[in-house]
């Protein structure tokens, strides 16, 4: 495989992996907070009334109903630049499907489909396939991670996390594409991650420990968080900021749309160059 590809493939499978760590934590129904306020019973078009705590706790109670997504994101992470477009079922099994700037190539983006445990990478009728299962066991189980079996990249995921900042905070009401938002923010440590009160299921739990092993990989030890609300109780945009030993980290994630239909397919066959059978011919120095 040559050095591009392998630059290219590694930075496309690591986006995936920090966006989808990064946001995994937790499913909305699952997370309790001692002492969280009760939702209120005005509208959340009237923030005065309602508190931060309420807020979130709505979210993640609406973040259940979620079966497919689309978004963007944007920043930097462990000295990485990332730039991309996603798509991503999540019932009744996780795929996805990406385009990011090129991480070598300048002006160029590279494609990405996640789909029955194979990573396919290219553009302009031009794809590579990666068995996940077969040729990186630990990685494709990172990525199994993400759905779990229920939720994956979820909108409402991250609001579990803010939610046991202990300076959480309303900065205010403002307008994201249009639409009316609340912007809360807060700071969370990794210890107040780490809590076994921060997921309260196995399934919330291993997806927990997850994240938190990929936060340490960067030396990060705390998160400013601000996430933006809109009038219907979905998280409209996530910023996630931290200090790591490899460069700050600042992703932004704007959800575009939720449970519109999502159709994800492989590249046709003639067009795809299967990894196991190139890095086998490598090997045997017949290629």
């Amino acid at each position: 495989m040559s050095a591009y590809r392998r630059k290219t493939f590694g930075a496309a499978l690591a986006a995936v992996l920090l966006v989808g760590g990064a946001t995994a934590c937790q499913d909305g129904k699952d997370a309790k907070k001692d002492g969280a306020a009760p939702a209120p019973s005005q509208a959340a078009g009237t923030p005065v009334a309602v508190t931060p705590a309420a807020f979130l706790e709505k979210t993640k109670k609406k973040s259940a109903e979620i079966t497919s997504l689309r978004y963007t994101m944007a920043g930097t992470a462990a000295g990485a630049t990332i730039s991309g477009e996603v798509a991503m079922r999540l019932k009744p099994d996780v795929a996805m499907s990406m385009t990011m700037a090129s991480p070598e190539r300048p002006g160029q983006n590279v494609g990405m489909r996640l789909l029955d445990g194979a990573l396919y990478l290219g553009n302009e009728g031009k794809w590579m396939k990666f068995d996940m299962k077969t040729m990186a066991p630990d990685q494709a189980k990172k990525l199994d991670a993400l759905g779990g079996g229920r939720q994956g990249e979820n909108p409402g995921d991250k609001a579990n996390d803010l939610s046991l900042s202990k300076d959480l905070k309303t900065v205010g009401e403002e307008t994201v594409d249009g639409q009316k938002t609340t912007h809360l923010t807060g700071t969370v440590g990794l210890d107040q991650l780490r809590d076994p009160s921060a997921a309260t299921t196995p399934e919330a739990k291993a997806r927990q420990e997850k994240n938190l092993k990929m936060l340490e990989a960067q030396g990060i030890k705390e998160l400013t968080m601000d996430i933006w609300i809109d009038e219907a109780d979905q998280t409209k945009q996530v910023r996630t900021r931290g200090q790591g030993t490899a460069g700050p980290m600042d992703v932004t994630i704007k959800f575009l749309d939720v449970n519109k239909p999502v159709e994800i397919t492989a590249p046709p066959a003639d067009q795809v160059v299967d990894l196991a059978e190139e890095t086998k011919n490598d090997a045997d120095g017949t290629a």
